[in-house]
C-alpha cells in the first residue's frame, strides 16, 4: 500500500509548517488547510504558497463553515491537527471539536492526531493551577474522538526546545543568559527537550504505524532529558564561563505567578509542572504507550547540546 494522505490543519503556525515540511519530506500527498479570510495575513499566505511550490496542496476551509471541513477531510487518509494551544499566542483546543465531528460525518479518515504536542494531559489530572484547563480541553477532545470511534495517535512531545532549553529553563526567557540564571526550585528534576524539526518528523512517522495506533507515542530523546542545572553546564561548557545561579522556591514561584495575568499564569503553570514537580519524567510509559526514539531509530535526532550551538 502507498503512503497515506495527509491533511494539516494548523499548517502555518509554530509547528504545523514543520509538519507540513516533514510530510512532503516523508513523501506524503499533503494537503494544507488555510481560512478563507487568511488572504488579509500576506506572510501566511507567502508560507501557503511556499508550500504549494514544494508540492503541497491548499484547500480553503474553516471550523464556522462545518461543510467546508468534511470537504476537506474527505480529501485524505489521515488528519494532523496543529492549532495553538499555548494561551500566550491562542489557545484554541476545543474548535478541533468541530473537526471531530467532520471526519465522523466523512467517515473515512484511517488517522486522526488532535493538536497536543506538550504534556501527556491524562497524566495531569491532579494539577490545580490556571494551566488546568489546557488540559481539560484536550482531554475533552480526546473524548470527543474516542466516543465517534475515530482511530487515532496522540504525540507526548514534551518540551519544545525553543520555549524551554533557549532560556534555560526560565519562564519568558528564550535566549540563554552569559551572565546569570534562576533555578526553579533545586534545578535538579529532569524534563525532555526535543527540537520541533524532530517533533514533526516522528509526528508524520506515525502516522502509517500499526504499532502506534490508538496509542499515545513519548518523544524521549535519551540524550534530551536532561535537569535544568545540566541544561545550565552545557551551555556553560559552550560560553567556557559559569554563570551566576540563585534560587526560585516553590512557595515564591506560585506567590509571583498569581499576579500576572490569566495567560502568563497557564504558562508558569507548565513551568511550575515540569520543573518542580517532574511531571514529564515520574512515570513509566505503560501498554498505552509507545516511546518515539525506539520505534524509529534511524532518525538522527537533535541533541539539547547541538541546539544549543545555534546560541553561540
Amino acid at each position: 500500500m502507498g503512503k497515506s494522505k495527509v491533511l494539516i490543519v494548523g499548517g502555518t503556525g509554530y509547528l504545523g509548517k514543520r509538519l507540513v515540511k516533514a510530510s512532503l519530506e516523508e513523501g506524503h500527498e499533503t494537503y494544507v488547510v488555510h481560512r478563507p479570510e487568511i488572504n488579509v495575513d500576506i506572510e501566511r499566505v507567502q508560507m501557503l504558497l511556499s508550500f504549494k511550490e514544494k508540492g503541497a496542496t491548499l484547500v480553503s476551509a474553516s471550523f464556522n463553515d462545518h461543510q467546508s471541513l468534511v470537504d476537506a477531510v474527505k480529501l485524505v487518509d489521515v488528519v494532523i491537527c496543529a492549532i495553538s494551544g499555548v494561551h500566550l499566542r491562542s489557545h484554541h483546543i476545543l474548535l478541533q471539536l468541530k473537526l471531530v465531528d467532520a471526519i465522523k460525518q466523512a467517515g473515512n479518515v484511517k488517522r486522526f492526531l488532535p493538536s497536543e504536542f506538550g504534556t501527556d494531559p491524562a497524566r495531569m489530572k491532579n494539577t490545580i493551577g490556571a494551566e488546568r484547563v489546557v488540559f481539560n480541553d484536550k482531554m475533552e477532545v480526546r473524548k470527543a474522538i474516542e466516543e465517534a470511534n475515530i482511530p487515532f495517535t496522540y504525540i507526548s512531545a514534551n518540551c519544545c526546545a525553543g520555549y524551554f532549553l533557549g532560556g534555560l529553563g526560565q519562564p519568558g526567557h528564550y535566549l540563554p543568559s552569559t551572565d546569570f540564571v534562576h533555578l526553579l526550585g533545586d534545578g535538579n528534576k529532569k524534563a525532555i527537550y526535543v527540537d520541533e524539526d524532530d517533533i514533526a518528523r516522528y509526528t508524520v512517522k506515525t502516522v502509517d504505524d500499526p504499532r502506534t495506533l490508538n496509542k499515545t507515542v513519548y518523544l524521549r530523546p535519551p540524550k534530551n532529558i536532561l535537569s535544568q542545572r545540566e541544561v545550565i553546564g552545557v551551555w556553560e561548557k559552550l560560553i567556557g564561563k559559569e554563570l551566576h545561579k540563585s534560587s526560585i522556591s516553590k512557595q515564591e514561584f506560585l506567590a509571583n505567578a498569581k499576579d500576572l495575568d490569566y495567560a502568563w499564569q497557564v504558562g508558569m503553570g507548565h513551568y511550575y509542572n515540569v520543573f518542580f514537580e517532574g511531571c514529564l519524567t515520574n512515570f513509566e510509559i505503560g501498554d498505552e504507550g509507545v516511546e518515539a526514539t525506539e520505534l524509529y531509530p534511524e532518525i538522527n535526532y537533535v541533541s539539547a547540546v547541538d541546539y544549543m550551538k545555534r546560541y553561540l
